[in-house]
């Protein structure tokens, strides 16, 4: 018997997209190197080494998020128990919904995911560090 999803993921990127705040590319551009804003990169490891990240942004595959956040967790990173603003960003801004909703769920705050993802970064001339971490 086949499987009866209830709900897709355009309406869970409908619900993410809802309640979580897009910072523009212009914006971003702005933060990249202000100490209160955290970028967060999401993608698989073999996205990043393609294309590379946003500079001094932080590698966190979004299958380990959760843990990462969770400061009861044996994965927990301490990067996420700071005062600042993270921002999320994937490939193209989807993954990067669902995470940043996710983020917030769980009480992390502020939150906001990356208009376009690193697609539309690249696009608008945004640096890239070509690192291989």
């Amino acid at each position: 018997m086949p499987q009866t999803i209830t709900k897709g993921v355009k309406a869970l990127l409908d619900e993410a997209n809802a309640i979580v705040t897009v910072m523009s590319i212009a914006e971003a551009k702005t933060r990249l190197d202000d100490d209160d804003y955290v970028f967060v990169d999401i993608r698989d490891i073999r996205e990043v080494k393609r294309g590379g990240t946003l500079p001094g942004a932080f590698l966190c595959p979004r299958g380990m998020l959760e843990f990462w956040i969770d400061p009861d967790s044996t994965y927990h990173k301490p990067v996420f128990n700071q005062d600042k603003t993270y921002v999320f960003y994937c490939a193209g801004a989807l993954r990067s919904a669902l995470a940043a909703k996710v983020a917030m769920e769980m009480g992390l705050a502020p939150v906001q995911h990356l208009e376009g993802g690193f697609a539309g970064w690249v696009e608008q001339d945004g640096p890239v560090d070509k690192r291989e971490d």
